[in-house]
């Protein structure tokens, strides 16, 4: 990216004029094109990590004050597991072994494939996880799991001052 140098030649008369020094002057136009192809390179480095640094936990948002979006008229399906083990879809009872047939029945009639799972603190994680899966057998990709507020920070900062 410096400057180069240029021969400098005469009106329209074909010869050479002897300029100082042999005729060379310095060129004043700077060569753009390594910077432009350094340039494309880090573009396309960029568009195809960027993808790569989203977070792995997909995490369904709160909403607050918004109405429903269009499209979404329906209510979404509730699935609960009681603190003995009991799964239930909305106010029904299922045993685990019909789960999965039942829930490809709700989301044949269904538009969207949003579901909302609620779950006993003191349920196993692995009876969390297998009714995930069996929704996921079933259909449902777009799984929520709902919980209450006011739970633990989890930050040094509050649990040293107390709030």
């Amino acid at each position: 990216m410096g400057a180069g140098v240029m021969k400098k030649r005469a009106g329209g008369s074909g010869r050479r004029r002897r300029a100082r020094r042999g005729g060379a002057q310095p060129m004043a136009e700077i060569n753009v094109t390594p910077f432009v192809d350094v340039m494309l390179v880090l573009l396309i480095i960029f568009m195809v990590s960027a993808p790569l640094m989203t977070v792995g936990v997909p995490v369904e948002l709160p909403k607050t004050a918004a109405g429903a979006l269009p499209g979404e008229q329906e209510e979404p399906l509730a699935i609960t597991i009681t603190a003995e083990g009991t799964v239930m879809i909305q106010k029904t009872e299922v045993a685990r072994a019909d789960l999965v047939g039942r829930l490809r029945a709700i989301a044949a009639e269904r538009d969207g494939d949003r579901v909302f799972l609620r779950a006993d603190g003191a349920v196993p994680y692995e009876d969390v996880v297998q009714v995930m899966g069996a929704l996921n057998r079933a259909g449902f990709s777009n799984i929520g799991l709902v919980t209450d507020t006011g739970g633990p920070a989890l930050d040094a900062e509050t649990e040293t001052t107390g709030n």
